[in-house]
């Protein structure tokens, strides 16, 4: 299986670099991982809300441009669905099974997702209602997506 992360903004710190070489390091026995890294947009505070919406455009332009063809894309957004560990891993090998075998999530910078990003996403995931930084919010994906392959595969991790 494919897996693609696509986010908006690089990583700066060494514990969260650390984080995601572990987890990338764990998935590589189930999947082949590509993350994507892409520029994000200066967004001072004293923006107005079609500055905003041109931020929100520009990264999703490189977001669109990032995406496998014909992957099955994840959006990770606020108002998305709030799945279990056990429906996510289900959700996974569905794709594996029926979808071409390639997922990709996008996580959005600072300002969120476009509507074109989320317009062409198949679907749209929430990890809550809460509002996390970008970099934890690629740990706790990872983490994650690592936990439902061990699930598909009946593995023992922790609970």
């Amino acid at each position: 299986m494919q897996i693609q992360i696509v986010c908006v903004g690089k990583l700066k710190e060494k514990y969260w670099m650390d984080g995601v070489a572990e987890y990338a390091k764990r998935l590589g026995a189930y999947a082949k991982l590509d993350i994507r890294e892409l520029p994000d947009e200066k967004t001072p505070d004293s923006m107005s809300p079609a500055e905003e919406e041109q931020v929100r455009i520009r990264e999703g332009e490189r977001i669109l441009a990032a995406l496998r063809d014909g992957a099955h894309v994840v959006a990770l957004a606020i108002d998305g669905e709030t799945w279990s560990s056990e429906q996510l891993a289900a959700h996974l090998d569905k794709q594996a099974v029926y979808g071409g075998g390639s997922v990709s999530f996008v996580i959005g910078g600072s300002l969120g997702l476009s509507p074109a990003v989320l317009k062409r996403a198949d679907k749209k995931l929430s990890f809550g209602r809460m509002t996390y930084p970008h970099q934890m919010m690629r740990v706790l994906l990872l983490e994650q997506v690592y936990r439902a392959f061990k699930i598909n595969r009946g593995e023992p991790y922790h609970k």
